[in-house]
Order: structure tokens, then sequence, then C-alpha cells
């Protein structure tokens, strides 16, 4: 059984078309007066011929067919049926045709159109003409040296897309920000890693905060092909806890916003988030960070962490505000609270590893971070200070990268936005962001993190102009709400029901829709190469194999990937082999 959708509009000249109506018109008048279908069809050309004058519309002809065959008459009864039936449930009239078939067959070949039988078509405008015109056709490349590759849904034509420059270029959009939903096993972790590696090769800084580890893998990867030097994976276990150094920089560079964040982390360590400081608190703060800081700079034998930091404070700051005329007191600035406070990050301290790495590693330099933070977003004492760390990184990437691409992706964002800071963090960023050449990136699979947070809807999605939604079918009984809150329209509610509903069992693939303004949005197909899919998959089964592999090759993912994707090329072919 085959199907064939044809399609033809017919341009001719309209101002020509509309004089042989107005003769009709007369004609037809002359002659009402004998027949009522005269009068009738007098007024459908009045109708017509007023509508085209009143909204300068093109008068144009048109045609539609179904063409189908098979072998079993039976079936083709069956076919006659069900297309009838799918035509009058979208209100249109079907009619069978079984005189001009083979001439509306021989038309339809490319390049046999001026043979079409010009009595089946009718008049109508391009508007109307248009309605049958899927959106899913004619994907075109962006004209844009940036973007991402995917793929046209029907045939599987790559295409390069631009959801980011262009779209501001042009004016469809006024930011670079996102917001992804997808449920769980939509491929919403797996279309991210497909985005931000395409992102990461052409240059740009990315920053992901992660829960689930899935962007590990990729993270491997780029960390085997810069020998070390970039994919920085930072992540919580009791074997290897996670440790930072706030106070070390390549340059020895501290700009007032360097200092004002790391007196940031030490007041939220000292009082906690919810408390409040008073302003003499942070003063003399600022003050000892800023003296620490000029002391490093000077003294080169000085090792940069929060163990010397602490060291002077409780050593040389302490003792100066002792011998101050101008005397501060407990009440003011208590300073022994504020040492007590900070033992349990000092050496030998139960959290003396977070802030005193000895890896050095300046993370202004590294293109690819990963924060893995699902094992300590319960730790009321080491997540606070993780979430001013990751925020901090990311604001001096975004003031100090002058010119350079800069990507902050939140994955699972309400498990970040349950801390106060990272909350605020957000706000700020969603809104200053587009300033520095960058773009923020939320990514949740709960539809009640839109519904319920506030920060979701009000700073997230207000300051997002493009939205990226992939399969949505678990959530059909809230997509009303979905539709209201994310502004959709019934075109774009249409697009986005329809992922993944008619996949082609031959290829391996899945659906995303990405709207831009409100104003442009298609479906695309997230099609990748067997080596791309070990790479970015979140399934257990497959991650432990790529794991395995590396073990087997010492720790090579890129050779590991390449093995196991021929490897199953090869079962593939096998099985194909095997069926013919």
């Amino acid at each position: 059984m085959v199907f064939f959708h044809n399609q033809y509009i017919f341009i001719d000249d309209s101002a020509e078309n509309l004089k042989k109506f107005e003769r009709q018109v007369r004609n037809m008048h002359s002659l009402s007066r004998y027949s009522r279908a005269n009068q009738i069809n007098k007024e459908w050309l009045e109708e017509y011929m007023n509508t085209a004058h009143s909204k300068g519309l093109t008068s144009i002809r048109a045609h539609f067919n179904v063409l189908a065959w098979s072998d079993d008459r039976e079936q083709l009864k069956h076919i006659k049926n069900d297309v009838g039936s799918a035509l009058a449930m979208m209100e249109c009239k079907p009619r069978h045709n079984t005189i001009d078939t083979a001439t509306l067959y021989w038309a339809a070949m490319p390049g046999n159109a001026a043979d079409f039988p010009s009595e089946e078509s009718f008049y109508t405008f391009i508007e109307p003409a248009l309605c049958f015109f899927t959106a899913e056709t004619n994907y075109k490349d962006s004209l844009s040296p940036f973007g991402i590759k995917m793929a046209d849904r029907m045939s599987g034509k790559p295409l390069h897309l631009d959801i980011s420059d262009l779209p501001i270029k042009k004016g469809i959009t006024t930011n670079r920000n996102k917001f992804i939903l997808g449920p769980s096993g939509s491929g919403k972790s797996f279309f991210t890693n497909h985005m931000i590696r395409q992102y990461y090769e052409q240059g740009t800084h990315v920053l992901l905060v992660d829960t689930g580890n899935s962007y590990q893998g990729l993270c491997s990867l780029i960390q085997n092909n810069t020998k070390g030097n970039d994919g920085i994976y930072f992540t919580y276990t009791e074997e290897n806890p996670i440790s930072f150094n706030p106070f070390y920089t390549d340059d020895k560079v501290f700009d007032i916003e360097k200092e004002e964040s790391i007196c940031a982390l030490i007041l939220t360590l000292w009082k906690g988030e919810d408390k409040y400081i008073e302003k003499t608190e942070s003063n003399e703060l600022g003050t000892a960070i800023h003296n620490y800081i000029r002391m490093i700079q000077k003294d080169e034998k000085l090792i940069p962490c929060f163990n010397t930091f602490y060291e002077y404070l409780r050593d040389v700051h302490r003792v100066e505000l002792q011998s101050r005329d101008i005397k501060v007191s407990k009440d003011d600035f208590n300073i022994d609270n504020l040492l007590t406070t900070l033992t349990p990050y000092y050496r030998g301290g139960r959290y003396d590893f977070l802030l005193n790495s000895q890896q050095n590693i300046d993370l202004l330099s590294k293109r690819f971070i990963v924060f893995e933070i699902d094992a300590i977003k319960d730790n009321k004492d080491l997540f606070p200070v993780v979430t001013i760390i990751i925020m901090e990184s990311f604001i001096n990437k975004m003031r100090r990268l002058k010119g350079i691409r800069k990507m902050i992706l939140i994955e699972e964002a309400w498990k970040a936005i349950a801390s106060a800071n990272m909350a605020y963090y957000i706000k700020y960023l969603y809104k200053t962001v587009r300033k520095f050449f960058g773009e923020a990136i939320v990514v949740t699979q709960e539809v009640d993190d839109i519904i319920q947070s506030p920060i979701v809807k009000e700073s997230i999605i207000n300051n997002s102009d493009c939205k990226i939604l992939l399969d949505q079918r678990k959530y059909m009984n809230k997509f009303d709400i979905i539709q209201n809150i994310l502004g959709l329209t019934e075109k774009e509610r249409s697009q986005i029901l329809s992922i993944n509903q008619d996949l082609d069992p031959k290829r391996k693939y899945k659906e995303v829709w990405i709207g831009l303004g409100g104003t442009q949005s298609a479906v695309y197909a997230t099609e990748v190469s067997m080596e791309e899919n070990l790479a970015y998959t979140t399934e257990e089964r497959e991650k432990m194999e790529v794991m395995d592999k590396v073990e087997q090759l010492n720790g090579d993912i890129e050779t590991a990937i390449r093995q196991l994707a021929e490897q199953k090329r090869e079962i593939i072919r096998k099985e194909e082999s095997s069926q013919t």
C-alpha cells in the first residue's frame, strides 16, 4: 500500500481572473431571471470578488489529491473509506475521482505539472490554499556560522539550526536564554548533551549544574580529548569529596566582584542563608579578605587557600582589631564567633576538604565544567557553599571573558532553586546574562515546578525567548496549564502534541519542539551517530557498557566509544542480513 499527497497552486494573472469573474457576474445577472442556479452562482462570484477587493487577496487556482494504490482490491476499498473519513473530519468534502486518475498520476511526477487538467482545479486565494501545506515541510538551514545540527523530522535531512544568534539579529528574540521542559524518558538530557557539545566545539564556555550524572560521559570525553586540560567534573563521594579553592586564580587578579563573592561565601558559612547580616560584619570581613588578598599577591610563598585565610583572621586581623584606636565591639563584629563557626572548614575539621583544594584549578580558563550536586542537595552545610561557588564561577566568566560566548545550564531547576542563594542568582542571571554574550538555560521535567514556583514562572519563563519542549504525552491532562503558562498558540500546541507520534521505524531518533519568540516554531529530529548516542546516553545499561570498555582500554573513552559503536553496527548488519 502506497500513499501520495499532492498539492498544486497555480499562480495566474489575478487581475485578469477578477475581470473574467466580473463578466460572468453580468452574464449571470442577466440570466438569473431564467434560473435560480444562475442567481446563486452570481452571489458566489460576487462574494469571491468582494473578498478579493476588500482584503487585497490574490486570486489563484488550487488542487489537492491523495493517490493511493494496492495490489489488494479489498484493501483499496478500506483506503478509500479511511481517506474519505479523514478528510471529512477536517470538514472537507472528499470526491472520489475515477476518470482522470491516470492523468493526475502523470501530472504528479516532477516536471509534469503543465499537463495537469485545468478542469480539476478550483479558484481560491493564496491563504486558504496553503492550509494543507504541513508545518513540517521545507525546513531550511539557518544562514549563520553558528548553530547546532538537527534533522528534518520527515526526511531525516541534516539541518544547520541557529537558535541563539540569528533570531536576535532578525528581531525574533531579545535574549539567548532557553527553557527546556520534558518528562523523564523523553530524551531531554540526550538533546541537551547534543546541543551543548556543539556549543562547546564552537568556542562556548559551558558550565553545567547537574543532578543524576547526565553529562558525565560527555565531560569524560572532553577531558580525554584535551588530555585533562578541560572537562572539569565536580561531584561528591565519600572517597573523593567535592573540593574548591576560592582564593586561587591563575593570574592572581581579584576584582571587586571576586572579593565580594568570597565575602558572600564566608558570610554564608558564618551566618547561614537566612540570618540578618550587620553592615559592620560585612565591612569588617570584606576588609579582612581584601588585606589577605593583598598579602598573597605580594608573598608568592604563601599558599592561597581557606586554611591560610583562617590563620590570617586568627593571627593577624584579630590582633589588628584589638590594636585599633576605635574599638569594634563584639556585638558589631564577633571575630571569635566567626573563627569558631569556620573551624569545621579549617585544617582537621569535618569539612576541611571543601575550600582547600590542592588541584588549584582556575575555572575562568576552563571551557567545560560540570557540578554534580545530587549527593549534596540536601546537605545544609555544603549545598549553600557549593551554590555560591557555582554562581560565582559563572559570573566571573560572564564579566571577565569579553566577546566569548558563555552558557550556564541548570538541570532539574527545582532542586537548585530550593536554595535561596541559587534562586537569587538565577533571577539575576536571567535578567543580565544577555548583556555579556551569554545564555542561561534551565531544564526541568516536573510540570508542578512551573506551576508552583514563582521564580520559574516570573523570572525564567518570562526571560526565555527560546522554549524547547519534548514529548508531552505524560502531561496530556495538564497541558492546558502548560500552554497557558508558556503562552503557546493553538498551532504550537498541535506541533508539540505531534512529537514522536509517527516515528520512522527505520531511523533511531526522538523529536523536539523549538519555539522562538512566540513567532517561529517547528519540530525537529535529534538524530545522531552511534558514537554520539553512546556518549550522551543516560541509560544505565549502556553507560555501564561504555565504562567497562573504558576500563579495559585504560581510560581511553573515545576509543572505547568507537569500538562499541562498531560492534553495535556489526550486530545490526548481521540482523539485517539474516532477515533478508
